[in-house]
């Protein structure tokens, strides 16, 4: 797990999973490893960098074995992504104040925006290289 790019996300949250679905429509190399938060791998790697393992306010990417959360981790995994994905990683250079604002607005109203599955959902069988 050492060089890998791993997305941890809230299996529950239908935006989340929504998200994880753009990312395997559009990493077709597999750059990114798909990890949810409620999994055992998930819950070891959120307390192996301190992040609660029961209150999931960001997603995080872990990338070089370091972590980013909120908009700044969403600005990295698009700066991978083919285009025209990768221009959208331009809003990183607005103050990251203003992008995390934005993004802790829409996550802390996201299952009432998008809803909350009452279970984790399983990964489609042609997916199953995407996760980790």
């Amino acid at each position: 797990m050492q060089n890998q790019k791993i997305i941890l996300f809230d299996a529950q949250c239908k935006l989340c999973s929504a998200w994880c679905n753009f990312v395997i429509a559009h990493d077709p190399s597999i750059k990114f490893k798909l990890c949810s938060v409620q999994s055992p791998a998930g819950q070891a790697l959120l307390a192996q960098f301190g992040f609660s393992t029961t209150d999931f306010t960001s997603m995080v990417y872990i990338e070089a074995q370091k972590p980013y959360t909120r908009s700044q981790a969403v600005f990295r995994i698009f700066s991978q992504l083919g285009y025209p994905w990768k221009l959208l990683s331009v809003f990183k250079l607005l103050p990251r104040k203003v992008t995390d604002w934005f993004y802790n607005k829409v996550a802390k109203n996201r299952y009432t925006l998008f809803g909350k599955y009452q279970y984790c959902r399983i990964p489609h069988q042609k997916d199953e290289d995407h996760y980790l």
